[in-house]
């Protein structure tokens, strides 16, 4: 068992001090009696983790991120018989949003959707290399990182929606080009068509062909008024093969046809 104190780092400046990967067998432990001088945050990869603050031992599993804050007497290791893979940063408020910290001693959140799960690991990975290299702008890129983490949990915080709904969702947006079949959606989130279909009207109000037009015809608008893409290569690089049918549902989601929409971008250009 480690017994650590709360300790200056020559990091603190920086916001990240120092983070680390970590697969540790059930002999590992760590006591803090008069907790740390800055925020711990981990993301379990693996195996099983325990917390300790105020007396009530809470166990992490995988997909677990935990939020520890400053001053917080605890105890965290690895749970009997088993191993515990995990991820760590820690890291100060200078240069953090303290809105996006929670106010409670230990926060630990479960990351259900892949999607969102992967984000936060890649976001510690480019952590781990960039404090550990050090290189130009190292800090920011570090903080950079950790915005990332802790707004991916201010979202799942304040979304209410069905993460089997967020999973299709960011499926959709990543497949826009493709022929979504809803029956290859469904098996990836783990429900039935039906299921899905049902769940998904009930969450967004609308139906998945709709969501994935709106998520179409967005990215289009903005190839049209940000690059010198035409209408009929904005519709195929959105995954419209019938260009009468993108020009419908151009105006519906619009309010007016790609060329319509175009003239009135270059007018802006010219007033400006």
């Amino acid at each position: 068992m480690k017994l650590d104190r709360p300790s200056n780092y020559d990091g603190l400046a920086y916001g990240i001090v120092i983070a680390g990967h970590f697969h540790e067998s059930d002999n590992y432990s760590t006591l803090r009696p008069e907790g740390m001088s800055d925020w711990l945050i981990t993301y379990t990869l693996g195996g099983e983790g325990y917390f300790e603050t105020d007396g009530r031992k809470q166990r992490v599993t995988t997909g677990n991120v935990t939020l520890l804050k400053p001053g917080v007497p605890h105890r965290y290791g690895t749970t009997e018989g088993k191993n515990w893979d995990f991820v760590w940063a820690h890291f100060t408020t200078g240069f953090i949003d303290t809105s996006l910290l929670p106010f409670k001693a230990l926060t630990i959140r479960q990351i259900e959707q892949q999607a969102v799960r992967d984000r936060i690991y890649n976001s510690f990975c480019r952590i781990l290399s960039d404090s550990r290299e050090r290189g130009a702008y190292w800090h920011e890129l570090c903080l950079n990182a950790l915005r990332e983490i802790l707004m991916l949990l201010a979202k799942q915080q304040s979304c209410r929606m069905d993460p089997r709904i967020e999973e299709t969702l960011y499926l959709l947006s990543h497949r826009m080009k493709e022929k979504v079949r809803v029956e290859e959606l469904a098996h990836s989130v783990g429900i039935s068509a039906s299921r899905l279909s049902h769940l998904f009207k009930e969450n967004t109000g609308e139906s998945i062909v709709e969501a994935l037009n709106r998520i179409r015809i967005k990215q289009a608008a903005l190839l049209l008024a940000h690059t010198n893409r035409n209408a009929s290569e904005a519709a195929l690089d959105v995954g419209f093969q019938n260009y009468n049918h993108f020009t419908r549902q151009f105006r519906k989601y619009v309010g007016r046809t790609p060329s319509e929409f175009i003239q009135s971008v270059q007018s802006k250009e010219i007033e400006s």
